[in-house]
This record gives structure tokens, C-alpha cells and sequence, in this order.
């Protein structure tokens, strides 16, 4: 059945002030294909009151959406990514209007640790795709929750390397909300570059106790803050734990 088979099913049970519950089950020992994977975790991901239309984007994802200006119902986008074709509609229709597309800041992190998704882990390399894909959309702990409770339902226990990629994920959405332009490190130190120097909120920074000596900051063309890391210190963590500190300054 289709995505939104499933969801009309669903629908059709509990009604006025009754309370129920929808039960969607296959075989046992059956292996489900990666697009049945992805219709029942859309089933079960949007089930609050009006997620019809979640439920309506996510299909589209998932089957393809076609040929715009033609009978073509179905189409496999695989191959540029859903995002980047919904970006490049957007940019289109935007120019035709003669308006310019607004443009999101991207942040960068090179950090010296293992953050992909293991071929041992999902074999299929169409899965990985999609999954990088998704995975890098990731901006709230919430999102971040509901994909690692996915992977587990379909892969099993997830690796550190998988948690390292939605982490980084995280934090280069919380980089780019408080002015980080990019992450690099270089050997035992964590260049954090900003978007504009910002004197009373750095001298902030530098003031916490936990980061006190530890803070070199070059205010410069390219202003950039640079962490040093103690031996055993995990770069992951410590780069998560600057961008926090300096949201609150």
C-alpha cells in the first residue's frame, strides 16, 4: 500500500471523543524494501492531529516528483536530491518574479574525528545518500532524537561515526545561529570563524571560567576565535560547548 493508503487507514479509527490505536504489521522475518522502510516511519513520525500535508511532502519525497510540465506523476530525484531540486524551483520561480533568492549561511566543520555512515552499517549506497542528505537538514535536538531512534528501528545499534555525523549536524546549525561562519582544527586547537567581531560579547567569552586561558582571539579582516584543547579532550564536544557558551554572551 501507499503512504497515503496508510494514512487514510489509520484515520479511520478512533472518532469524536474516542481514543484509538493503529497497528500496522508485516510478516515476520519479512525483509521490507527501503521505500516501505520509509513509508511506516513516515506513518509513525507524523501522527499528531493534521499531518496530512507532512504526510502529503514526505510521499513526494519518497516517490519522486515527476515532471512539472508534463504527465509524468512519479520521477526519481535521487539523483540531484529532493532539497537541492525544490532550491532550484524556488530560485527559479523567484527570478521569474525578478526577485533574488535568499541565500542561508552553510558553516563548515573539519574537525579530527570519524563522522560518516559506515558501509557495514547500511549497505545499500542509495540508503546512505538519502540518509547524509537528511541527516545534514538536521537543526534541533527533536530532529536529531527522531533520526537516531530510525536508524536503530531499521539498522540496529548506532555506531559512534553515525552519532558523530548528527552531532556535527547540530552543531553547525547552532554555529550558524550565533555567527560562526566555520570550524576547523588544526592540531590541538579550534578555530571558530565569525561573522563580525564583536568585542563586548568575545571579551564575555573569555571570561568563563572554563575556557579562562585557553581563548586566543585574533580580531583581523577574517576574526576568528581560537580554542586550545587539553590532552584527552574531545574535539566534538568542546566545539559544541564554545558555540553554547558564546550564544549566551
Amino acid at each position: 500500500m501507499g503512504l497515503a493508503q496508510l494514512h487514510q487507514i489509520r484515520g479511520r479509527v478512533g472518532r469524536s471523543s474516542r481514543r484509538a490505536y493503529a497497528y500496522l504489521t508485516y510478516r515476520h522475518g519479512k525483509i521490507l524494501s527501503d521505500v516501505a522502510a520509509k513509508r511506516l516511519a513516515a506513518v509513525r513520525e507524523f501522527a499528531e492531529f493534521g499531518a496530512g500535508y507532512k504526510i502529503a511532502m514526505r510521499d513526494l519525497e519518497i516517490r519522486g516528483a515527476g515532471n512539472l510540465l508534463g504527465a509524468q506523476q512519479s520521477g526519481n530525484l535521487m539523483s540531484v536530491g529532493y532539497d537541492l531540486y525544490l532550491k532550484l524551483l524556488e530560485e527559479a520561480v523567484l527570478e521569474e518574479r525578478g526577485e533574488k533568492p535568499v541565500r542561508t549561511e552553510e558553516v563548515t566543520a573539519d574537525l579530527s574525528l570519524s563522522a560518516n555512515i559506515p558501509d557495514w552499517y547500511v549497505p545499500a549506497a542509495e540508503q546512505r545518500m538519502d540518509l547524509y542528505r537528511r541527516i545534514a537538514r538536521i537543526r534541533e535536538d527533536r530532529e536529531a532524537t527522531d533520526m537516531i531512534d530510525e536508524l536503530v528501528d531499521r539498522y540496529g545499534d548506532v555506531p559512534e561515526p553515525v552519532e558523530n555525523l548528527v552531532n556535527v549536524a547540530l552543531l553547525r546549525s547552532a554555529a550558524a545561529n550565533c555567527g560562526v561562519t566555520d570550524i576547523a582544527q588544526k592540531g590541538n586547537n579550534i578555530n571558530f570563524g565569525l561573522r563580525e567581531f564583536d568585542l563586548k560579547r568575545v571579551s564575555r567569552l573569555c571570561t568563563v571560567p572554563e575556557l579562562k586561558g585557553r581563548v586566543l582571539v585574533s580580531p583581523g579582516d577574517r576574526p576568528n576565535v581560537a580554542l586550545r584543547l587539553k590532552p584527552g579532550e574531545k574535539p566534538l564536544k568542546w566545539a559544541r560547548r564554545l558555540v553554547e557558551i558564546y550564544t549566551e554572551c
